[in-house]
């Protein structure tokens, strides 16, 4: 990597605290007592005023624009460019940097985290142009196994389409990971194991170490240590196993890295896991959008810091639904509710949005997701009646 940090927003504070001792002495033996301690306290005062020469400084009158880095980056096959899932402005950011690639690179493949291997014809379908973005959440199983809101993603994926970008699911199963985590690689059966890379590299004592912090500080999640992080060297194996195996079949080829900070931080995670299957013979640079740790010029070839950007505000009917046994029944309302100012009432069953039967919230999800305010949704439920058959009641409503 390259050790140099580039900030488009970035804020350096350098604090330097002064001490002084003080030394009153009462008679003759304690002067020259005195005298001797004052000239050690006085070296070591020397000595913290000296500049720590491990302290960096960045200037701030010659930062570079986001664009500026793209010729860099592109001398390398593969850029790995993190991510806060939830940060948007970070998103718009790797866009920017597929962009930036593909000219330079026309024979670019995005890698992504936030897909999973078994669901990679489903991809291919989707930048063929054979799959809705609503069969494609459908088939990918986005909601029930990433479940971030969809259009974090949803521009990069609109331009890889746009411009046949083949994708690439890098992440395994939900299931095997969470397995993993609860039992340990030892609790897998043999076709279990069987999915996950044969080789699982501890070597890293720095990583080890990183991984025990957000372990402490989130044990109420994770259970036991061991097999968390027996989980979180899986996850990195096998999203380097599959990035290596495309890059073996496609040598010409280079390809960008989708996934969150902590598996591209240091280069420990994916990234050297990637080298070692390809022999170091591929170049890397490492991206970084933010970082909430200490920034060192080894975390990364560049930081990105940039500022927050939200979502632009969804179209909700304002419900909260309760699901059993493959219904969704209404269970109550938002303070400002349009599905209740249209007329739905507390233990309706959900039957359809649009037309589409829902039995789940991820059915729900993937029909609002690009839905926006002043939009109109056609809602059926089920009303059970007091007394007789119970009836199916249509509402267009007006998403608020």
């Amino acid at each position: 990597m390259h050790n140099r940090v580039i900030t488009p927003f970035f804020l350096l504070l350098l604090f330097i605290v002064f001490f002084s001792v003080w030394v009153r002495p009462s008679t003759a033996a304690t002067v020259v007592s005195g005298q001797a301690h004052g000239k050690a306290n006085g070296l070591e005062a020397q000595q913290a005023l000296e500049m720590d020469t491990s302290t960096k400084a960045v200037n701030l009158r010659q930062l570079l624009d986001l664009d500026a880095i793209i010729p860099e980056l592109a001398r390398h096959q593969v850029v790995f460019v993190g991510e806060q899932h939830p940060r948007f402005d970070h998103h718009l950011n790797q866009l920017a940097i597929i962009r930036g690639l593909h000219r330079i690179h026309p024979k670019l493949v995005i890698g992504v985290e936030f897909f999973q291997q078994p669901f990679q014809q489903y991809l291919e379908q989707f930048v063929a142009d054979q799959l809705t973005v609503e069969e494609f959440l459908k088939k990918t199983e986005y909601y029930d196994r990433w479940r971030y809101d969809f259009r974090l993603y949803a521009p990069i994926l609109e331009f890889a389409r746009k411009n046949s970008i083949p994708i690439l699911a890098l992440n395994v199963p939900t299931e095997l990971i969470q397995k993993v985590g609860r039992e340990g690689l030892e609790g897998l059966s043999e076709k279990e194991r069987a999915q996950l890379p044969s080789e699982i590299d501890r070597s890293s004592v720095a990583y080890r170490e990183r991984l025990q912090k957000v372990f402490e500080n989130h044990p109420q999640h994770f259970g036991k240590f061991e097999t968390f992080y027996e989980a979180q060297l899986v996850w990195d194996e096998a999203m380097a196993e599959s990035a290596s195996r495309y890059l073996k079949d496609h040598s010409d080829a280079h390809m960008i890295v989708l996934a969150g900070n902590g598996h591209l931080a240091y280069g420990v995670g994916i990234p050297e896991r990637l080298n070692r299957r390809l022999d170091a013979t591929a170049s890397v640079a490492i991206v970084l959008n933010d970082w909430e740790g200490l920034v060192e010029p080894d975390i990364a070839d560049y930081l990105l810091l940039s500022e927050k950007k939200e979502l632009p505000k969804a179209g909700f009917l304002g419900v909260m639904l309760k699901q059993s046994s493959g219904k969704l029944e209404v269970n109550a309302f938002s303070e400002i509710s349009a599905a209740k100012t249209a007329g739905i009432e507390e233990k309706d069953e959900l039957l359809s949005l649009n037309g589409r039967l829902v039995s789940d919230m991820a059915d729900v999800k993937e029909v609002m997701w690009d839905k926006k305010p002043g939009e109109e949704v056609i809602v059926k439920v089920r009303r059970g009646a007091f007394m007789g058959k119970d009836e199916e009641l249509e509402f267009k409503i007006k998403l608020k």
